[in-house]
């Protein structure tokens, strides 16, 4: 959808490494945020662009924050009877810019060693008002690094303030070696990943 693609191409840059061309023809992102699969490529994305989560069921209504809704490693926040119906994305306000990176062991339908999903909000100057970093397939969920976001809040958009951030998200990260990767490998590419996605979330932010 062009719209999509010109409002959140954060999204799609997440949703278009999503498994095959048939799978990307069938599933959903709501499919892939209630799989709450800790490396689940679209939900970094979803909590950077501040989407939250419209359930239904038995007792009515509820939102819930993307953030909140995954609560374990393919376990989430539904109760027994309860859909997650559809989901809200904040329509992107001038100055704000988002992406979305990952590292795989190949090019075509594997799952990520790491991935990192990034947004800022630029002032008129240039200047960071506010930043959200996700990091996924480094813990039991999917990992809002709030501490690292908030690092940026005030900061120049620049190198420095972007290896910070990078390197305080490394500190969020508790995964485990499997034979994917290992522990050293997935925190080292945290910092990586972040530090790109961030750079590319702040070019795209100055282009407007």
């Amino acid at each position: 959808d062009a719209e999509v693609q010109r409002l959140y191409p954060c999204l799609v840059d997440s949703a278009s490494l999503i498994g095959g061309i048939q799978i990307q023809g069938r599933a959903t992102i709501g499919g892939n945020l209630c799989n709450a699969a800790p490396s689940g490529d679209s939900i970094p994305s979803l909590i950077v662009l501040g989407a939250t989560a419209n359930v239904v069921g038995p007792n009515g209504t509820r939102v819930v924050p993307v953030e909140d809704f995954c609560t374990g490693p393919r376990r989430n926040s539904l109760q027994d009877g309860e859909l997650l119906v559809s989901m809200h994305i904040p329509a992107p306000k001038k100055g704000f810019g988002a992406n979305f990176l990952r590292f795989i062991p190949r090019n075509e339908m594997d799952i990520a060693i790491a991935n990192s999903a990034t947004s800022v909000q630029l002032d008129a100057a240039g200047k960071i008002v506010s930043a959200r970093i996700a990091i996924g397939s480094v813990a039991p969920t999917v990992v809002f690094a709030r501490d690292a976001s908030n690092l940026l809040a005030g900061k120049e958009a620049n190198e420095t303030s972007i290896t910070e951030a990078a390197e305080a998200t490394k500190a969020s990260a508790t995964p485990i070696n499997d034979m994917r990767g290992t522990v050293a490998q997935r925190i080292h590419l945290v910092g990586v990943l972040t530090a790109r996605s961030l750079r590319s979330a702040i070019e795209r932010a100055r282009e407007g």
